[in-house]
């Protein structure tokens, strides 16, 4: 998000890395509980406010879990009385498998929903501590009368249903960010005809810790996208083997902390090193201050939440879109052959015969096969058991990777009476 801060810097307090311990159990068993699911907490919704749960344990222990994220991962915690933020930096610039979504439909974000999420953000910045609907659409239609957004494509005029649908998904994000609070009104009038004002509580202590970039965007003069985004997470270049361990170190645990699977395969000859070697500690540190189970093999490791609770992406799910998804995965780690979309969209429309009676109504028509099978495709992708990898004949196909394996479907063994098992 391209928006700079000008949040006063009192508003949050770090709390000094140096002075805290990271050795954790500490030996007194609801305090370990506590902290663990602070930094679940943390892990699942980087920015909480005292709106939140689990907020009031995030305070109580935020001493040492600010000890923990800066040694382990580089990351910074800073906790006040109404926020706590976690600055997380992904392991990966490049992975667009986890877009921002819509909250009722699950949509992923547009490229347009995007660009209104930082024109936004931008108009709030200069807001009163409260707003309305109609207003921030006014500021939101003069910043995107920019010319430099029309030249790249970018159009916003607000006359269209859809146009004010996208932007009330970037509202509703917000709300559930936690940047405004709903006073009065609701925002469904708004997409039907533009009418029915909404009013909305600001709250500039959580707009003050929403950029979580090594430096400030507007200082960023680059035309180029990927240079830009690379600057905005650049780290300092470490100099001496001391700092090189330690910048592998917060390297592999972002990696563990962040992404379903971490395979040996898609890391640098020096972090395959470094995880190999340090692949038990790693994971145990991570074990006793999260709960998350390793489970190393020859390809990787995967750190597995008993719960379940601590993944955006679950697998499997309940429901027709899980069903499907379940389905695919079955077939891929079973045949280990790499289908191209159309072929699986294909399959999803035999599977819809077979389960009509099980799946919502809408699933089984002819146009929602596509739909259902690009879906549990992006899920896959996301969870890091598949990836899609362009053939020889300009197609892209759908290759399992080893972890989709556990979903592989064999032929039951029926062992004769009387044998023992």
């Amino acid at each position: 998000m391209s928006v700079p801060s000008t949040a006063a810097p009192a508003m949050t307090t770090p709390h000094p890395a140096a002075s805290h311990p990271t050795t954790f159990p500490t030996g007194d068993h609801d305090h370990d509980l506590e902290r663990r699911r602070a930094a679940r907490a943390l892990l699942s919704a980087p920015l909480l406010t005292a709106r939140d749960d689990d907020f009031r344990l995030v305070r109580k222990h935020a001493g040492e879990l600010a000890g923990w994220f800066a040694e382990q991962t580089g990351w910074r915690l800073t906790v006040d009385a109404e926020t706590a933020r976690l600055f997380k930096k992904p392991a990966a610039l490049d992975d667009a498998t986890r877009p921002a979504r819509a909250l009722k439909t699950r949509v992923p974000f547009t490229r347009r929903r995007y660009v209104l999420l930082c024109l936004a953000l931008a108009v709030l910045e200069r807001s009163e501590a409260q707003t309305t609907l109609g207003r921030l659409a006014e500021g939101v239609l003069t910043g995107a009368a920019e010319p430099a957004l029309a030249d790249a494509g970018i159009t916003f005029a607000m006359e269209r249903r859809e146009e004010r649908a996208d932007l009330v998904a970037v509202v509703r994000l917000l709300l559930s960010w936690g940047v405004l609070a709903r006073v009065q009104g609701d925002e469904d009038a708004f997409v039907t005809d533009g009418g029915n004002d909404v009013l909305y509580d600001l709250d500039r202590r959580v707009t003050g810790g929403l950029l979580a970039t090594s430096r400030g965007a507007s200082t960023i003069t680059s035309p180029d996208f990927e240079e830009r985004l690379s600057t905005l997470a650049a780290e300092p270049v470490p100099e001496t083997d001391e700092l090189r361990l330690r910048s592998l170190r917060h390297a592999m645990t972002r990696r563990l902390l962040d992404d379903p699977v971490v395979y040996y395969a898609d890391l640098t000859e020096a972090e395959r090193a470094y995880l190999v070697n340090q692949r038990v500690a790693i994971t145990r540190r991570i074990a006793d201050l999260t709960g998350l189970v390793p489970e190393m093999r020859a390809e990787g490791i995967a750190m597995v939440d008993p719960d379940d609770a601590l993944s955006d992406v679950r697998m499997p799910e309940q429901g027709t879109d899980g069903h499907v998804t379940l389905l695919i995965a079955t077939r891929l780690a079973t045949d280990g052959k790499a289908p191209t979309l159309p072929e699986l969209t294909r399959f999803v429309q035999a599977q819809a015969k077979a389960h009509a009676s099980y799946w919502r109504k809408t699933a089984t028509e002819p146009a929602a096969a596509a739909d259902l099978a690009e879906q549990a495709v992006a899920k896959l992708e996301a969870l890091n058991l598949v990836t899609r990898i362009p053939d020889d004949h300009g197609e892209t196909r759908v290759h399992p990777r080893s972890a989709l394996m556990r979903f592989t479907m064999t032929a039951p063994t029926i062992k004769k009476a009387g044998t023992r098992s």
